[in-house]
Formats: structure tokens, sequence, C-alpha cells
């Protein structure tokens, strides 16, 4: 048998089906494509996310949050199912607990919450890889805690659509310590020569002396020659003063970062 016209290669094991004129058939594809189309909008909608929580019970999309809880000791677990089923006080949604036991996040957890629509809660636990890879695909929500309250404080915000923001570590640049001044009104200033990307007032600073990190802190300031900059890039030597850290010393290194908002 052999079918012409087609515009792209058909998934094995599609049905076709024969109408009899050309126009009977474009309209019954149309609907195909379109009722398709929707299937997959609304099997993404499914997927419950703690970022996307407040907005799906508005929408009246979600009526109860299904939890899978994950800890590493019995008492956590009980602990955890008390505290969070203790939420249902919200008229809108309700907590239900699926799934409760102890030890690391698997491959089985992932799945029945992926065919539940429900979030991951583990306490000082993690997914193993399977799992992890699982999560990634089925577009499962994993939220891990070493502190029970911060647990519930997140799903309870959630609930009231004021989830706080989620902050990602970004290393801007590296610099060494190439000589220290100091100055009766500044103090130490650490003449440094950055080594790549840049250094930033107010940014974060990791100091590091060989492999021991002697310092996590702040750069108050930015000096090029004599005057105060708010930055400077690869190449070019600068001052920096860093706050509440004086024990600076030649060729120590220096990381700088910011903590920028992840998009939800």
């Amino acid at each position: 048998m052999e079918i012409l016209g087609l515009n792209s290669v058909p998934n094995a094991g599609e049905i076709f089906q024969v109408k009899d004129n050309e126009k009977e058939a474009k309209a019954y594809a149309d609907t195909f494509v379109s009722e398709g189309r929707q299937k997959l909008v609304e099997e993404s909608r499914k997927k419950v996310s703690l970022d996307a929580l407040f907005d799906q019970i508005k929408a009246g999309e979600l009526k109860e949050l299904p939890l899978v809880i994950k800890a590493d000791v019995q008492g956590s677990v009980e602990a955890l199912n008390s505290a969070l089923l203790g939420l249902n006080k919200n008229d809108e949604v309700r907590v239900r607990v699926i799934h409760s036991g102890v030890g690391a996040i698997n491959e089985s957890d992932v799945t029945l919450a992926s065919a539940s629509n429900a979030i991951v809660i583990g306490f000082d636990v993690k997914p193993d890889t399977t799992a992890k890879e699982i999560a990634e695909r089925e577009k499962v929500d994993i939220r891990l805690y070493n502190i029970i309250y911060k647990a519930i404080e997140d799903i309870e915000n959630a609930m009231k659509g004021m989830l706080a923001p989620v902050y990602e570590e970004k290393v801007i640049g590296h610099a060494v310590v190439r000589q220290i001044f100091r100055s009766s009104g500044v103090g130490v200033i650490a003449g440094s020569y950055v080594l790549d990307g840049m250094v930033q007032r107010g940014a974060k600073v990791r100091i590091h002396r060989g492999e021991e990190l002697l310092h996590d802190g702040v750069i108050a300031s930015v000096k090029r020659f004599k005057d105060d900059v708010k930055e400077v890039r690869t190449g070019y030597e600068c001052g920096l003063v860093i706050e509440g850290f004086s024990d600076l010393k030649e060729e120590d290194q220096l990381e700088v970062y910011v903590m920028e908002e992840v998009s939800r």
C-alpha cells in the first residue's frame, strides 16, 4: 500500500482514518491536532509546583495538595506529617500526605509523585541519581529542607501566594592580592589584580589563603588609583576594602560573587 501527499512522516503505530472527501478529512485533522494540543496543555497544568501553587488554587485547578514525605529518621517523618496536615485550615485547598517514609528519595517516591501530581518533601535526605533524573523528566517538584519549620513556612506561604524568592549564587570574577596598604581613614586596602571577570562594590567575596577559606564577606569599596569606582574588570589593578575584615596578605585569592534571584 502506498500513500502520497503527507507533509511529514507519521509516528509508528498511528492509525489512518479514511474520509469520503478532502474537506471532511481536513476538518477531522484540524480537530485532531487541536484536541492533541489541548491535551498537552491540560497535562502540563496537572503537575503541581510549589512556585505556581497559589495560581493553580486561584484558577480552581487545585483543591488538594498531595505530598510525598521522606526524612532521615522516623521522628522527623512524624513531625512533618503532623505539621503539614496542620495547614488544613485553608478553605480553598487541603494538604494530603499520600506517602511518607525514612531514607533517601528514590525512584518509587518520584514515580508515585508523578502519577499523583504530588510534591516531594525531603528532610535531611536527598534524591538518588535515578530519582533525580526521573523528577527532571517528569517535572516533579522536589523540595529539600534541614529545618522543619522552613518546610511548613514555604508550603503555607505558597498557598497564600507569598512564597519568598529563591536566590542563586553567580561567581562574577577572581582577583589576587598583590600589595597591602594601610590608611588611617579607611583601614586595610588590598591592592589587587583582577584575573578574570570583575570585582564590584557591594558584591560578596570569599578570601582564600591556599586551601583555607579565611573569610566570606562583602566588598565595601573599590578604588582605581585614588578614585572610588563601582567595578574594575579583567587585567586591571584596584584597591579593595573588605567590610569587617583586615587580615589580608599578599597572594590571597579572592572569589567575587553575587546572589541573583531565580525566575519562577
